[in-house]
């Protein structure tokens, strides 16, 4: 089953700032979605400056500790042969708001970890702790992605558990590379089920 749990915040893979590069140089039409997913991507945030701060940080973040993969092994229990595939910087909405993070795709789940820890009332104390998905391959039911009617910029991708449970990504740097990662894990996920 999925779920949502605190520790400590994630990250990516470090060849991924190679491939965004090389997309840009490569092709005209990729660097024009790089632009526009990149723009939507910080209005999605409370401040512009506030999510190219979130950005900066967790650029820093991944240096410091090594890269994506080590950060990602260190902020989720990792199964002895999972590997992580893919990471795609983005928000999780939330009835707080959106929350930047990163999902990580990898050989066995998918999962989410927010950039810093989100506050909340434990009693009479505030208490602060990272928000964490993680939804196991074997328990994915779809990957939707949709568009907003009103502002084709906005773009979302729903992804369902099996017993129902629905959470909504947005503001993908890399939107449509993200959407065809999750239908891929989506097709993994379907391999494993009974």
């Amino acid at each position: 089953s999925f779920c949502i749990f605190s520790v400590r915040r994630g990250g990516c893979d470090e060849g991924d700032a190679v491939e965004v590069g090389e997309d840009v140089g490569g092709d005209n039409k990729d660097g024009r979605e790089l632009s526009r997913d990149t723009w939507q991507h910080f209005k999605t945030g409370p401040s512009l400056t506030e999510a190219a701060m979130g950005r900066l940080a967790q650029g820093t973040k991944v240096l410091a500790e090594g890269g994506y993969e080590k950060i990602f092994k260190q902020t989720f229990e990792v199964l002895p042969d999972e590997q992580l595939k893919i990471c795609y910087a983005c928000y999780l909405s939330t009835s707080a708001g959106p929350v930047m993070g990163v999902l990580y795709i990898s050989t066995a789940k998918i999962a989410f970890c927010s950039d810093n820890p989100l506050s909340y009332k434990a009693g009479n104390k505030t208490e602060w702790s990272y928000y964490k998905v993680v939804i196991p391959l074997h328990q994915l039911r779809a990957a939707n992605p949709s568009v907003s009617k009103m502002n084709p910029a906005e773009k979302y991708i729903q992804v369902v558990s099996v017993e129902g449970h629905e959470f909504w990504f947005m503001g993908f740097l890399m939107y449509d590379k993200a959407a065809a990662s999750l239908q891929e894990a989506l097709a993994s996920a379907r391999e494993l089920q009974p």
